[in-house]
């Protein structure tokens, strides 16, 4: 569990404007509005998709308006894999699995940068494949 690996956790300072205009930058997003969206549907999914200690630390470090998105949803009893939450994202939101999988893609480097490594990777851990590389890491395969 995080919490009994990660004793203290740097807390953010981002807001959430600033998250949202990060992500804006990033994405080359054209309104802030729909910075906003591709944060708040990301959020929601990734929400859905989280539990235990991992939710708990990841939600701490968020700004408010983030953690609310991601703590307000009930989690699934399976996660999906990396692919089938972009389909889901894509669905939910009425855009392409292209377009999800840029939003998750840009959505979660920034969250990677606001919470660090060592959340994420712990977070990586109690996802099913393909999480990953949404977060801009390699997907290692296991051997043997």
């Amino acid at each position: 569990m995080y919490a009994q690996r990660q004793a203290a956790a740097p807390v953010s300072a981002m807001t959430f404007e600033a998250m949202v205009e990060q992500v804006r930058y990033d994405g080359a997003y054209p309104t802030h509005d729909r910075a906003e969206q591709a944060v708040r549907h990301v959020m929601a999914g990734l929400g859905r998709q989280l539990i235990g200690d991992e939710r708990v630390a990841l939600a701490a470090r968020l700004p408010l308006e983030a953690a609310l998105e991601l703590t307000a949803q009930v989690p699934r009893t399976e996660p999906l894999t990396g692919f089938d939450f972009v389909s889901d994202l894509a669905a939910r939101t009425g855009g392409t699995p292209a377009t999800a999988r840029w939003d998750a893609g840009i959505v979660f480097a920034v969250l990677r940068r606001l919470t660090g490594d060592d959340l994420i990777s712990s977070v990586l851990a109690q996802l099913p494949s393909g999480y990953a590389l949404l977060f801009g890491r390699a997907e290692l395969a296991p051997t043997g």
